[in-house]
């Protein structure tokens, strides 16, 4: 990009920039944080979460030295939870390897878990005010439109192009303000659908807006249709009046949460036969399945799912961790000690709904 890109853009950053509580900083655990908090998230999602946090952990002595199922329980509904076991994973090794200090270049913040080479490049550019690229989805649509770049924006290639050009426009100056002016423009100016051109301080210098294609920028091959699965899943009662929940493997989808025992359908099976093979798999337990309680429907990144939960009986064995990583008898009002993922969390909620018993 040419100095008069650079320097429109970043007069309009100065006027425009959303205040953001972030953004009043250059405490590179701070930046670090939100960036995590950031990645598949929006912003207005991410800011109670940020105050919370460092409420709780102010130094990332104070985020190492804390329990990752306290992490897990204040990260709890932020969603994409692997990013909290590797924010854990990044603080203990910063604290007790590196003497509590971040790497400086992007290249070697990219060695630290959860921190991809975007993650990386913002956090060496706002931070140190490295010359480091951060290429995320608002940037790669602001140079796909400002170059009307018809090529395919997910083929491995033409990232690779978007992150060279991403890294020649840097100025020498301010390389960190640059890179957020470029995130704020996609997210407030050059929208998905409707970009707002009239109010764009660097229309001037758009391709896509000279030719009239700024609604077919960026390309992307269509996505085929997201699977569905039905899971069955148990709450599970003994005779004292608490719910047996298990806890998920750690290297996994929602590792390291809570959740009330089950699986996934499979084909010709009934969701009470799934509800006990499962039960039996991950478990050793046999239980007496009763009434469908709620059913609840969630969408992952790459999935949909439809809960069927399930009031059961809990009829023999000692439950051992086979498929879990843990598990535990609780009393209802105990269950929002733990962190659960969301569709649980929609059966705690009918569970409380109804009184918190159901024998």
């Amino acid at each position: 990009m040419n100095p008069e890109f650079q320097t429109a853009l970043l007069a309009w950053y100065d006027r425009h920039a959303a205040d953001l509580p972030w953004r009043s900083t250059y405490d590179v655990y701070r930046i670090w944080l939100s960036e995590v908090m950031l990645q598949q998230t929006q912003v207005e999602t991410v800011k109670p979460y940020y105050a919370r946090f460092l409420a709780a952990y102010p130094t990332i002595d104070d985020l190492a030295a804390a329990p990752l199922a306290d992490v897990l329980k204040l990260w709890e509904g932020l969603g994409y939870y692997s990013r909290a076991r590797n924010l854990h994973q990044t603080a203990q090794r910063v604290s007790r390897e590196l003497g509590g200090l971040f790497p400086r270049s992007a290249d070697e913040l990219q060695k630290l878990p959860g921190i991809g080479r975007y993650t990386a490049g913002a956090i060496a550019s706002i931070a140190y005010g490295q010359r480091a690229p951060a290429l995320d989805g608002n940037v790669i649509r602001v140079l796909a439109r400002l170059t009307d770049l018809e090529a395919d924006v997910s083929l491995p290639a033409v990232k690779q192009d978007l992150w060279a050009l991403a890294e020649a426009g840097l100025p020498a100056d301010r390389p960190g303000d640059y890179n957020q002016a470029l995130m704020e423009l996609g997210r407030v100016i050059c929208k998905p659908r409707a970009p707002l051109c009239g109010q764009c301080p660097v229309r001037a210098h758009c391709r896509a807006h000279a030719a009239g294609t700024q609604q077919q920028r960026p390309v992307k091959t269509r996505k085929p249709p997201m699977p569905h699965y039905d899971v069955a899943a148990g709450m599970i009662w003994n005779e004292r009046g608490q719910l047996l929940i298990a806890q998920r493997p750690l290297d996994g989808l929602l590792g390291g949460l809570w959740e009330f025992p089950g699986g996934k359908q499979e084909p010709g099976e009934t969701l009470p036969d799934c509800l006990k093979r499962e039960l039996r798999e991950e478990l050793a337990i046999e239980v007496e399945v009763g009434d469908l309680f709620v059913v609840v429907r969630h969408a992952f990144t790459h999935f949909r799912i439809t809960l069927h939960a399930f009031t059961c009986r809990w009829r023999g064995g000692p439950p051992r961790a086979i498929g879990v990583r843990d598990w535990a008898w609780v009393a209802p009002g105990e269950l929002h000690d733990y962190s659960f993922g969301k569709a649980d969390r929609e059966v705690i909620k009918a569970l409380e709904a109804r009184g918190g018993m159901l024998f």
